[in-house]
């Protein structure tokens, strides 16, 4: 087992916590998903992950139903998905994901985050190019699967790495890759109940515990932004 299966061990950062922010982040990603593919889930595959995602987190049907009208509303707000980089007190690398109607507001928001707890909002690709973008899939495990003739056999799609966690399966691969896995699981009756993009470090920082409390502090009011839909970092976590 590699670097993504040490990272999800270790990775304990408090995400989407309660559900009226964990509805609103899918609800966000289904409206942009929506635009740009339109709203069959048979013709859009990220929307059927969407879907999956947003059954896996209890959304209530009624809101995905929502979401997707929204979308296709002629007055619906156009929502975007920017990226911004900077540095956190300590010299940690930061990468704040955000989906916002209003660029504006989020980049003075972001900014003023990273001032307020000594750090500094950077330019596109200043620590990028710290982090692997990759796809991630969880889907429920099948009997009789050999984990590991099963990733040779998709190692041509882009799959990096697969293992078990619990009475589930995780597919890592390169972010390039989302399409090809997902219609390969699909095809060969593997349940996708999660996916997702995760940005997982080329190496990580040591901190002592008092910085680790205030590199939390930071990250912990970014995620608190409704803009904000995922928040990477190079700190090392135990």
């Amino acid at each position: 087992m590699g670097r993504a299966f040490e990272y999800r061990k270790a990775r304990k950062m408090k995400r989407w916590g309660n559900m009226a922010k964990t509805f609103t982040k899918i609800g966000r990603e289904i409206i942009i998903c929506v635009k740009e593919a339109g709203p069959d889930p048979q013709s859009n595959s990220r929307l059927r992950v969407l879907m999956q995602n947003a059954k896996a987190a209890n959304m209530p049907k009624e809101n995905v139903e929502r979401a997707i009208k929204k979308a296709t509303s002629k007055d619906m707000e156009n929502y975007s998905e920017v990226v911004y980089e900077g540095y956190g007190p300590f010299g940690i690398a930061i990468i704040v994901e955000t989906a916002t109607d209003n660029p504006t507001r989020t980049v003075a928001n972001v900014r003023s985050y990273f001032n307020k707890f000594g750090g500094s909002l950077g330019t596109s690709g200043c620590v990028e190019y710290m982090f692997e973008h990759k796809c991630m899939f969880k889907t429920k495990m099948k009997d009789g699967i050999d984990l590991e003739e099963l990733e040779l056999e998709m190692i041509d799609l882009g799959v990096q790495e697969i293992f078990a966690e619990e009475d589930e399966m995780i597919v890592y691969g390169g972010f390039e890759s989302y399409g090809a896995i997902q219609k390969y699981l699909e095809e060969n009756g593997f349940e996708i109940t999660t996916a997702e993009f995760e940005r997982i470090p080329g190496d990580t920082k040591e901190l002592n515990a008092e910085q680790v409390e205030k590199i939390e502090k930071l990250l912990e009011r970014f995620e608190e932004d409704d803009d904000v839909t995922n928040v990477f970092h190079n700190m090392k976590i135990d």
